[in-house]
């Protein structure tokens, strides 16, 4: 049974930082590319960074040089590390796996606000 259990939200100011985790179970975590999606409230989900197996990364142009997405094989966890944040940055993150089917954590709320 996969599992995917994030962590890591919370309010922040215009400016801070704050780290996401995800914690995998029931999947060979090494051999799976790792996502995080974000949904604003009102907009579709959206594709925010992927990780794969072997390290390489993408990101969505809005978080491109803010946002680092990463990953601990040996913990099963993969992170995201938000600088800079904006107001439009808030919205609830997910961490998605995809193995023969996709799998999405519970999220975790994100709200950038002064």
């Amino acid at each position: 049974q996969v599992q995917l259990v994030e962590s890591g939200g919370g309010l922040v100011q215009p400016g801070g930082s704050l780290r996401l985790s995800c914690v995998a179970s029931g999947i060979i975590f090494s051999r799976c590319t790792m996502n995080w999606y974000r949904q604003a409230p009102g907009k579709e989900r959206e594709l925010v960074a992927s990780i794969s197996s072997g390290g390489n990364t993408n990101y969505a142009d809005p978080v491109k040089g803010r946002f680092t997405i990463s990953r601990d094989n040996a913990k099963s966890t993969a992170y995201l590390k938000m600088n800079s944040l904006k107001p439009d940055d808030t919205a609830v993150y997910y961490c998605n796996v995809w193995r023969m089917t996709d799998y999405w954590g519970q999220g975790t709320q994100v709200t950038v606000s002064s």
